[in-house]
């Protein structure tokens, strides 16, 4: 889409104006451009770098570096899968597999018709519901090994 006639990098320029185009509000401009877009494109990631007069490569290691950033879209609904310790005993990993198997994803990626998007986690804090997912921000515990795929199945008709 042409950046000229896409509203939404009027609402970036104006946000990266208000913090005076300084290059120390290259966090905040990827914020707001991520609240914006959904995601960080690359074109969006190549108009803060024009704008801050800061190289590209800069913009996009510091997009890359914190897990918050996304550089592709979100799918509609969201699958977490923790490999925290007592998960990952009591199955979390094969849980993730059967996953990625089902949906043709790997950990990090969206099914092509952006439908879910799934993730790992490295502890929720539910490690007496061992093995946890969680499903559009609802924990899941206690996940079947044998077929973790009916919680996901639910929120995805």
């Amino acid at each position: 889409m042409p950046i000229a006639t896409d509203d939404r990098y009027n609402t970036l320029e104006k946000s990266m104006k208000k913090l005076g185009y300084d290059k120390s509000g290259l966090i905040e401009i990827l914020h707001t451009a991520q609240e914006t877009f959904g995601y960080l494109s690359i074109d969006t990631l190549k108009f803060i770098a024009q704008r801050l007069k800061l190289p590209y490569s800069k913009v996009y290691g510091v997009a890359t570096f914190y897990n918050f950033f996304r550089l592709k879209p979100k799918g509609r609904h969201n699958v977490v899968v923790c490999l925290g310790t007592a998960c990952y005993i009591k199955g979390s990993n094969k849980i993730l597999e059967k996953i990625e198997e089902r949906f043709g994803i790997k950990a990090g990626e969206t099914t092509s018709d952006e439908a879910l998007s799934l993730l790992t986690a490295r502890c929720f804090g539910s490690c007496s519901l061992a093995p946890v997912m969680v499903c559009d921000d609802v924990i899941k515990g206690k996940v079947s090994l044998e077929n973790p795929l009916c919680e996901i199945e639910e929120i995805i008709k």
